[in-house]
């Protein structure tokens, strides 16, 4: 039976490959933005992350604790903004579900508990970007319940 919980340092080395699958999903997409294959964090950035309580990271394991996917949070609020309000954010900076395991609950789990962790910590939203080039993560996030906030646009100029 798969749980979710808050990343360990044992979680690392899963944590680690399933970043080069985020990444590499990107550098398909994207190959002039996303080098690949390559982790957006090295272990030791992932131990200090691990210990940063306003950056929680969940993973959902099985029943042998192999990192089956995970999601990386990020407090964020505007205090004192002259424009923004004084909301509580909960930014989903990455999530992740194993390419192996795709389509068996383990990222609608992983995205049900981050919603469920920010309920109990008063976070007024919940938000994150999803990159064009990745279509397949968007229909998840709009099967989640999600609703665009913003647009990103670009010009390649070179």
């Amino acid at each position: 039976m798969n749980h979710i919980r808050k990343a360990v340092p044992a979680d690392i080395p899963g944590i680690l490959k399933l970043l080069v699958q985020v990444d590499m999903v990107h550098h398909r997409g994207r190959p002039d933005i996303f080098k690949g294959p390559a982790t957006k964090y090295n272990e030791k950035e992932l131990a200090q992350i691990l210990t940063d309580e306003k950056a929680p990271v969940f993973v959902c394991v099985d029943e042998e604790e192999r990192v089956l996917g995970h999601a990386f949070c990020i407090h964020q609020q505007h205090l004192h903004d002259h424009v923004l309000t004084d909301v509580r954010t909960l930014y989903i900076d990455d999530i992740c579900v194993d390419e192996n395991v795709r389509g068996s609950h383990v990222g609608s789990s992983l995205y049900q508990h981050v919603i469920d962790y920010a309920r109990s910590h008063d976070y007024y939203n919940v938000t994150l970007n999803v990159w064009s080039c990745n279509p397949s993560a968007m229909k998840f996030y709009e099967a989640m319940g999600l609703k665009q906030q913003k647009i990103g646009m670009e010009m390649i100029i070179q």
